[in-house]
């Protein structure tokens, strides 16, 4: 049986959780966590990163540190992840959900400022398969209008956007805010984990308080105060020594393990051109301002009964491929909050796109082999 996925481990994960154990604390914000964030915020020069145990509280700690308030909207792409609305839904916030571009599932960043309005308060571009929105667009809307952008960068450790500057900037850095993933399905894993990264200097001391609990715990044992104290709102977002070190094992070895990502989607992208088009089915597309990480290989097919015939083929080989997201304006728990808006290729990708076996062990010709 070939899986969608397997997660990959670099040989060095049980030592490090061995040694973090021996260290003698384990319940987070000690020496593998602070070494995942000197990574991040040396090589990808985030003003500030604290890990979360999982992409959905780094996108909590966002809502909370712009302010969301009932009555607020945010807008985001309605084809992503419920976590995206959730973590605003959740502070009362209404979700207003743009359509998808039609060479790509992410959104169709010219038809964000139509639905900005005095109630908006953010925009929540999500980089799908890691390949960057257009984010000079976007920031721009967002300076215009004076709206927060937090980017949901799950999908998207390693990947860049270049701007009409000619900078490449890391995607995660151009926000006001950015959460990423280390899900096990993701490029770079931990099990279940996240990060929330901080671009804005006006949100890093709060983020640390919401991040332990509400306290200023962190100040305290750095020195800074005399005692620590409840001084906000809060959760446990924090994750354990034990993920930290889980994920630094990976962080490691992070530049083999996208090598080896990136040699797979090619083998996909290069056997699968004639194929596409004679089955008049869309490959990935890469805008000329981005980058790929290589964190997934889909397709697009003409229809849903061409997306099952596939998925079926691969089944009698013992092969999982597996479609996306139901688009969330038609989920049951939302649809009746939708304004009514038709998202025409949000639903053709919700009816037609399916995602490829990719993992690092991968034999990715046993699965051409099948199409």
């Amino acid at each position: 049986m070939i899986p969608f996925n397997k997660p990959y481990m670099t040989g060095k994960e049980l030592p490090y959780i061995e040694d973090a154990v021996k260290r003698g604390k384990i319940s987070g914000n000690g020496f593998y966590t602070q070494k995942c964030h000197g990574f991040f915020e040396t090589k990808y020069g985030f003003k500030k990163c604290l890990l979360t145990t999982s992409c959905t509280d780094a996108l909590e700690m966002a809502a909370i540190l712009i302010g969301i308030q009932p009555g607020d909207e945010v807008i985001m792409p309605s084809y992503t992840f419920v976590s995206t609305a959730n973590a605003f839904v959740l502070r009362g916030a209404k979700i207003v959900f743009a359509d998808s571009r039609k060479d790509h599932p992410g959104i169709d960043e010219d038809r964000i400022e139509a639905l900005i309005t005095a109630n908006t308060k953010a925009i929540v571009p999500v980089h799908y398969a890691g390949i960057a929105c257009d984010m000079d667009k976007i920031m721009q809307l967002a300076a215009k209008h004076n709206i927060f952008v937090i980017e949901d960068a799950a999908q998207a450790i390693d990947s860049y956007f270049t701007g009409t500057d000619g900078i490449k900037k890391p995607l995660g850095s151009i926000g006001h805010l950015a959460a990423f993933s280390f899900h096990e399905t993701k490029n770079i894993i931990s099990g279940e984990g996240g990060m929330l990264a901080i671009n804005d200097a006006q949100f890093i001391a709060r983020a640390e308080i919401i991040w332990e609990k509400g306290t200023n715990r962190s100040a305290f044992f750095r020195g800074e105060v005399d005692k620590y104290n409840w001084v906000d709102i809060g959760s446990s977002f924090l994750p354990s020594e034990i993920i930290a070190a889980f994920l630094w094992a990976q962080l490691e070895n992070m530049e083999d393990i996208q090598q080896k990502r990136q040699s797979l989607w090619k083998t996909y992208k290069d056997a699968l051109q004639i194929w596409a088009k004679e089955n008049d089915i869309q490959l990935p597309v890469i805008p000329d301002f981005a980058t790929n990480n290589a964190h997934m290989f889909y397709i697009v097919c003409k229809n849903e009964t061409q997306r099952q015939s596939i998925i079926d083929n691969f089944k009698k080989h013992d092969i999982l491929a597996v479609f996306h997201y139901i688009s969330l304006h038609e989920s049951s728990f939302y649809a009746a909050s939708h304004d009514g808006r038709i998202l025409s290729e949000s639903d053709r990708y919700t009816e037609n796109l399916l995602r490829l076996p990719l993992f690092y062990e991968l034999n990715v010709n046993n699965v051409i082999a099948a199409l």
